[in-house]
């Protein structure tokens, strides 16, 4: 399965156009979205610009990030699916989500403590058969990893995130938030990627395979 991944829109409309338009030169069969698709905006903000992405024709996966309000959870578009907390099965994959971040300085739109992390994994994972392949899209990076370093060399990802990757080992976990942090690691055999902001111009292309991933770092303007 062929997947692109962006997350960190910070509500620019142009490179939200780049990113849907490269998804179609790629032929992505799913396009996940990590978050922060407004920068503090509305929720039409975020379903003006999730309304672009859905013109891909493909299923559109999503979760608030720190930035979105969090009325964002009761949004219903088609063509994109809100999956924080929650499950959505494609094909031999299950996409399960966490939006949000935890506690900042800033005190921005959505965030949520370690516990309720933790609480929205486990909800979304009821009812589901864990036999297929599990993907986690979450904004927050998993602690203490490349992917959740800030500029001030410290590690503001989740401890739950991290938690939930450890006891589940999920096949794969795509996330933003910090956006210095792009880049790829592992914990355990789960390969963990930030794509850096959609904002900046970056994306990632992923190629799922039965036993492997091959994870593409791709550039749709320097800015």
């Amino acid at each position: 399965m062929r997947i692109i991944v962006g997350s960190d829109f910070h509500g620019d409309e142009e490179m939200v156009r780049r990113f849907s338009d490269r998804a179609r030169e790629e032929r992505a069969e799913i396009v996940l979205v990590c978050g922060d698709i407004t920068n503090f905006g509305t929720v039409r903000d975020a379903e003006r610009l999730l309304s672009i992405v859905t013109e891909t024709k493909v299923p559109v996966l999503f979760v608030p990030g720190n930035c979105d309000p969090q009325s964002l959870l009761d949004l219903e578009l088609e063509g994109a699916t809100q999956i924080h907390g929650r499950a959505y099965q494609h094909g031999d994959y299950i996409f399960v989500g966490v939006g949000g971040s935890p506690p900042t300085p800033f005190h921005t739109f959505f965030e949520i403590d370690e516990e309720q992390i933790m609480a929205e994994l486990d909800r979304a994972l009821r009812n589901v058969d864990v036999r297929g392949r599990l993907i986690l899209i979450s904004h927050s990076p998993p602690y203490n990893t490349r992917l959740d370093k800030t500029r001030l060399h410290l590690h503001a990802g989740s401890k739950s995130v991290r938690r939930f990757i450890e006891e589940r080992k999920p096949f794969a976990v795509f996330c933003g938030h910090i956006h210095e942090a792009r880049g790829e690691d592992r914990i355990g055999d789960t390969v963990l990627v930030n794509p850096g902001p959609v904002r900046h111009g970056y994306y990632v292309l992923a190629q799922l395979e039965a036993d492997s991933i091959n994870v593409k770092f791709g550039v749709l303007d320097e800015k």
